[in-house]
């Protein structure tokens, strides 16, 4: 603490010094708040083109079961029973799903649940209450 610093605060009362502690812990708490919700859209953002992927994967997926697998059953028919033909066709679709579903999975295992940049901060607040009482 500077001389100035510690000529203010002989000159201070205990009310001003409260006041003063006050203000500072409500300007902390604010700003840790400010930083939660920061690190927060940011993970939402990463956890919503995860989900955009989900639903992408769900579309593709009917869409391609839909269309193309009436013509593979089709072709395949010419060459065996169609009962094996549709089988053959809806095993092929679901390793398909399946291929797109795990990727949208390992996307979504990417979004970090907990906020480290506020964790970080909120662990250094009380260092940094007991540091300035230690310097008188």
């Amino acid at each position: 603490m500077s001389a100035p610093e510690k000529e203010r605060v002989r000159t201070q009362s205990v009310g001003d010094l409260l006041g003063d502690v006050t203000r500072d812990m409500s300007t902390l708490v604010r700003q840790e708040i400010q930083l939660a919700k920061a690190e927060l859209r940011e993970e939402a953002k990463s956890a919503a083109k995860a989900g955009g992927m989900f639903g992408g994967a769900a579309l593709a997926g009917f869409l391609t079961i839909l269309f193309v697998s009436y013509a593979a059953w089709w072709g395949l028919s010419n060459v065996m029973d169609q009962g094996w033909a549709a089988l053959i066709v809806a095993a092929v679709w679901a390793v398909a799903t399946a291929i797109l579903a795990v990727a949208g999975r390992a996307r979504l295992r990417q979004v970090r649940g907990v906020l480290p940049r506020t964790q970080e901060t909120v662990r250094q607040v009380p260092g940094a209450i007991r540091d300035p009482i230690r310097d008188r």
